[in-house]
């Protein structure tokens, strides 16, 4: 049996095997429709998480949280280094991800616009916008990664 040692001392397997020796990033990924969700998701959440920072300090954890959540994301599935973990349901997860994200930014966005402040209704506003972003790339996961695999297995 091979020690992690002795593996990272010998050359790259051939096949699928050495696509996955690196943190290289697939371009191809963050310029298809899935990277673009991605990286809208994380763009809005950061602009909510400065939003937050800047009136209701409160709220800020929650945006903080999926800001890393999505970022985790975006760099496993452009990496493909989620490709390691294959004991794991990767859409299931991302679907779990989304709703998640759902119902956290729709409780937080609702309770920081009852503050008037100018920087908590902008985060309102982007919160909504970032609801159905996430929305939508529910849908994209449910529809083309779980409707799939519950017609094969009838």
């Amino acid at each position: 049996m091979l020690s992690a040692w002795d593996r990272r001392d010998r050359p790259p397997e051939e096949g699928t095997a050495a696509e996955l020796q690196g943190f290289a990033v697939d371009k191809t990924f963050l310029s298809s429709l899935k990277g673009i969700l991605l990286e809208t998701e994380l763009a809005l959440t950061f602009i909510i998480f400065i939003c937050f920072t800047a009136s209701i300090s409160a709220y800020m954890a929650a945006a903080l949280l999926e800001f890393f959540i999505t970022l985790a994301f975006l760099f496993l599935y452009a990496t493909q280094y989620y490709q390691r973990f294959d004991r794991l349901n990767w859409p299931c997860l991302d679907f779990l991800r989304c709703i998640s994200a759902i119902i956290i930014f729709l409780v937080v966005s609702f309770a920081a616009v009852t503050s008037r402040d100018g920087a908590a209704i902008a985060a309102f506003v982007f919160g909504i916008i970032l609801v159905s972003v996430f929305a939508y790339d529910a849908f994209k996961i449910y529809r083309t990664e779980m409707v799939p695999r519950a017609t094969q297995g009838d």
